[in-house]
């Protein structure tokens, strides 16, 4: 197998580093350590770089780090508008915040439909309206549902999608990406480490690099992560018998129901904080517990029983998890490391 340094997103043609920085994470930093970070991993060959509007300061961060050096980088941004002025409000805003006069790929951020010229919320036409304008160059959507990342990608009205692909996907989400450089739109990998589930990145990284179009984008907010992906940079791990071995058994143990940690269910009326709770389980076994167990979490963790199965978290979970019932497992599993 070659290994692409470089991926190239479909008929954009554009082609970036094949270590995409999420900087979703970043807007967790101080505003002069996630400046530093966005900085030093462009100084070490990163230059796909992206955010939403929606992440906070985020985007600020990206101006303030990297405005002097906006033609050798790829920006990615994204507006959870729902009608066209809030979708032009989100542009202005982006464009201020980036410190530029255009966005390279500007995305759709998980719309619960795929919006179309003509289908009455006035988005498409928006982005349309915006490409004429040269303020973004590619029209683009993220999504969490494979039924609808499907119908906008078979569309023609998309020049990429993100999405999340990890080792623990299905032959459906697999074939996504497949499909993707069939019909030659970019694919952006989203939750590569799915959710934190994932704790190994060189088996992540092996695994995706199998994808010769796929181009993840890891979220990162430590030096010691980008140290990491700064080394796999320069020495790519490769799909090995060992690994191989190590993610059909990774595989086996989270098969089934299990939360990645997407957020999109929140937030909950009880202000339980879903994302974390319902895969908790799987957190105690797969990183240091003493964080877990903290009173601030046991106090998080006992808002379970405040749930009452109202169907809100079901209802908007792009997985189809029932997650009242996970939670209410996930707590009782919690419980017992506090013997």
């Amino acid at each position: 197998m070659i290994y692409m340094a470089r991926i190239t997103l479909g008929r954009t043609g554009i082609t970036v580093d094949s270590c995409g920085f999420g900087a979703l994470p970043v807007q967790r930093c101080s505003h002069d350590d996630g400046v530093r970070l966005l900085r030093r991993a462009y100084e070490n060959g990163i230059d796909y770089f992206d955010t939403a509007r929606a992440y906070s300061d985020s985007e600020e961060k990206i101006g303030d780090a990297l405005s002097d050096v906006r033609s050798r980088i790829v920006i990615a941004t994204k507006t959870g508008a729902r009608n066209a002025e809030s979708f032009r409000r989100d542009l202005d805003t982006s464009l201020k915040m980036l410190k530029t006069d255009y966005i390279d790929i500007y995305q759709f951020h998980n719309p619960p439909f795929c919006p179309k010229p003509g289908d009455g919320s006035g988005l498409y036409e928006a982005m349309l309206d915006a490409k004429a304008q040269g303020m973004i160059r590619h029209i683009s959507i993220t999504n969490h549902k494979i039924t609808l990342a499907y119908e906008a990608i078979e569309s023609g009205l998309y020049d990429t999608l993100q999405f999340p692909l990890s080792y623990l996907a299905d032959e459906k989400e697999c074939a996504l990406a497949d499909r993707c450089r069939e019909l030659n739109v970019g694919f952006i990998c989203m939750k590569a480490l799915a959710g934190g589930l994932i704790t190994r990145t060189d088996a992540a990284w092996a695994y995706i690099s199998q994808f010769e179009n796929a181009l993840p984008i890891w979220g990162i907010q430590r030096e010691r992560e980008l140290d990491e992906f700064i080394a796999h940079r320069k020495n790519p791990p490769f799909m090995t018998d060992e690994i191989a071995e190590f993610i059909e058994k990774e595989r086996k143990s989270l098969s089934g129901e299990f939360c990645r940690g997407c957020g999109y269910c929140m937030p909950c009326p009880e202000n339980i904080e879903i994302n974390n709770a319902a895969r908790m389980s799987l957190m105690l076994r797969r990183a240091p517990t003493a964080g877990w167990l903290s009173e601030a979490w046991q106090t998080k963790m006992k808002l379970i029983e405040n749930c009452r199965n109202c169907g809100l978290c079901a209802s908007k979970c792009p997985y189809g998890l029932y997650t009242p019932a996970l939670l209410k497992r996930n707590y009782e599993d919690y419980k017992t490391f506090l013997k």
